[in-house]
């Protein structure tokens, strides 16, 4: 099978219902609290991506048993100190950047050395930023090359707690400290930038002792040593970040809504939705539920009139910082100029994301501007494209290939666009939803 797809044509008006996929953060989550728990946990509608079968797979390795039938995934948790290896043990994150980082948090008090390695675009990601405060704990990191993967982790029994700042607002970074903390004996603390906040809330739902002081601008965290998890039954929600390309599509045709069912809208994810209201477009929440601590509701879409510009707060990026590829997207049609800042972290994803959003846009025939860490947008609300449009070499970023794709369903144009296969690491029906909202 040819491993691109090629788009021709726009999307007709559509009025739809769907559900998108499990939610990969949540999910990844999932596996790691049950690995470490007391008996057996049990999962609905966990997403089984790419991503996601890393992270089972690793576990496996770490010798904790799973059984997946269906839609049920069981996971056989030895308890909190029961994973099982030899010496000199390798584990592949693939292309899991919250896999290969939360798993060196639970891997601090292995006296054996354990190497971590991962596929060419997770290798060229930085991993000192875990490495840096995991060491503080006492543990002993060997790095290939500067920053990347692989790496060797060699932990110690006595780990002492630590005192950690975290400023670049990495949901990915706090949890693989709260996890370290939790194996030993006093109090850790971070202070932390706002950002997601699931690890914390699975902490709460477990009776875990982690405390939260929330402030302006950052959380105090306190974690101490923890004993015994709990097993953890749980029906995974929907992921804002698959759904958010339908919002996208939405806010890009005419006359079209969408209603997206269960979907997680926990507020450290819901930039996405924040940006977009400021932009014009009509988003609304019904049926909305806390579950285990989650936050959850349908998403209710209308196509708008008129998308407005935005100067986008910095202070959103974090909520967002998984959803501004499309975002932009939104911006190439506002009748106005958009301006987003501080924005250097998209280059440390899959892919050098605010240099492929330049790109594209400009394919697209789309004025740009561009720093190391901002990008301005000079929208055109009657923008057609009327050219042939490749898209290839991106690391197999999936978000690069499907904001592509709802690309060239808007603005038009003949895309050939490589890589089809990136969307197994987070949204495999991603295309067929697509073939749905065209019937």
């Amino acid at each position: 099978m040819s491993n691109f797809v090629l788009i021709k044509k726009e999307i007709k008006n559509f009025n739809k219902v769907i559900s998108v996929s499990g939610d990969k953060s949540i999910s990844i989550r999932w596996v790691l609290f049950s690995s470490l728990a007391s008996g057996v946990s049990e999962a609905k509608n966990l997403l089984m991506s790419e991503d996601v079968i890393a992270a089972i797979n690793l576990i496996k390795k770490l010798g904790i048993k799973v059984k997946i039938k269906k839609n049920l995934c069981k996971i056989y948790g030895e308890g909190f100190n029961g994973y099982k290896y030899k010496n000199n043990l390798t584990l592949d994150a693939k292309n899991s950047g919250t896999l290969g980082r939360l798993i060196l948090g639970l891997l601090v008090n292995s006296t054996k050395k354990i190497k971590l390695i991962g596929d060419k675009s997770l290798s060229k990601r930085d991993f000192k930023r875990i490495s840096s405060p995991l060491s503080k704990f006492g543990v002993k990191f060997k790095h290939k090359n500067k920053f990347g993967l692989p790496l060797e982790i060699k932990g110690i029994k006595n780990l002492k707690p630590i005192f950690y700042i975290e400023n670049r607002g990495s949901a990915q970074c706090k949890s693989s400290i709260i996890f370290a903390g939790m194996r030993t004996q006093g109090k850790t603390i971070i202070k932390a930038k706002k950002s997601r906040n699931h690890t914390e809330l699975f902490c709460k739902y477990l009776s875990l002792p982690l405390r939260i002081k929330s402030k302006k601008k950052f959380d105090l965290i306190e974690i101490k040593k923890v004993d015994k998890i709990n097993p953890i039954k749980y029906r995974i929600p929907s992921d804002i970040s698959s759904a958010a390309f339908f919002i996208v599509l939405v806010a890009l045709s005419k006359k079209s809504s969408i209603r997206i069912k269960s979907v997680n809208i926990n507020p450290s994810r819901t930039g996405v939705i924040k940006i977009l209201t400021k932009m014009g477009i009509s988003i609304n929440f019904e049926n909305k539920k806390i579950y285990k601590g989650e936050p959850i509701a349908d998403i209710c879409v209308k196509s708008p009139k008129v998308i407005k510009s935005i100067n986008c707060p910095s202070n959103l990026n974090s909520e967002a910082i998984d959803e501004f590829l499309i975002i932009f997207l939104v911006a190439a049609k506002a009748n106005g100029i958009s301006y987003f800042k501080g924005l250097s972290e998209l280059n440390k994803k899959e892919s050098p994301r605010l240099d492929w959003a330049f790109r594209i846009l400009k394919l697209m025939g789309i004025k740009t501007f561009k720093t190391n860490n901002s990008i301005k947008i000079i929208g055109n609300p009657k923008l057609k494209v009327k050219k042939n449009i490749v898209i290839k070499n991106f690391l197999k970023d999936h978000r690069v290939f499907m904001t592509c794709v709802i690309a060239a369903l808007s603005f038009g144009g003949k895309w050939k666009i490589y890589d089809q296969d990136s969307i197994r690491t987070s949204f495999p029906s991603f295309l067929k939803i697509i073939s749905d909202l065209k019937k």
